[in-house]
């Protein structure tokens, strides 16, 4: 895909069935922003990085977590995985020094399909679709070495691709 937002990414379905619009995440790819820089009430001293969920709404956060029950109103994507819930919850959380790195992760933006697009791209093989087999190693590591990580769970059939440069260039 030549999009960047596509490049060596991971992506996390969040809505998906067959001949609807779609919505999902991208797991890995930071931006060079923090919380405390988009969110006044941080109180926090370690920064909190911000990830680049996807091209759809860069004005909108987003948050994935291990959390459940935590926060409340918190939507499961799949057992031990949960988007969203409670914004207030989820400050208290981060201001009192709870640990992040592996529980909770932040994104600007979505990434999303038309109705029956995603179909037709999966028909296409523009994707590679793997099921999520630990929640909590999701919300580690980042860049290319998350989605190295990724690549490699999907088995042999998927060796070639961890040769692929993200810039075709250097190949």
């Amino acid at each position: 895909m030549k999009e960047k937002y596509f490049n060596h990414a991971v992506i996390c379905l969040i809505d998906y069935e067959i001949g609807e619009t779609s919505m999902g995440i991208v797991m890995n790819k930071m931006t060079n922003y923090t919380l405390s820089d988009l969110i006044s009430t941080v109180t926090r001293k370690e920064p909190i990085p911000i990830y680049c969920g996807g091209p759809m709404s860069c004005d909108r956060l987003y948050f994935i977590h291990t959390l459940g029950d935590i926060i409340p109103g918190a939507r499961c994507i799949c057992p031990g995985l949960y988007i969203g819930g409670d914004f207030d919850s989820m400050l208290d959380y981060v201001n009192s020094d709870y640990p992040v790195e592996g529980t909770i992760r932040f994104y600007l933006g979505y990434s999303g399909w038309g109705i029956g697009q995603l179909d037709e791209e999966l028909k296409d093989n523009v994707w590679a679709v793997t099921s999520i087999t630990d929640a909590d190693s999701l919300l580690l590591g980042a860049e290319d070495g998350y989605w190295h990580g990724q690549v490699r769970s999907m088995g042999n059939n998927y060796k070639g691709w961890l040769y692929h440069p993200q810039n075709p260039r250097l190949n």
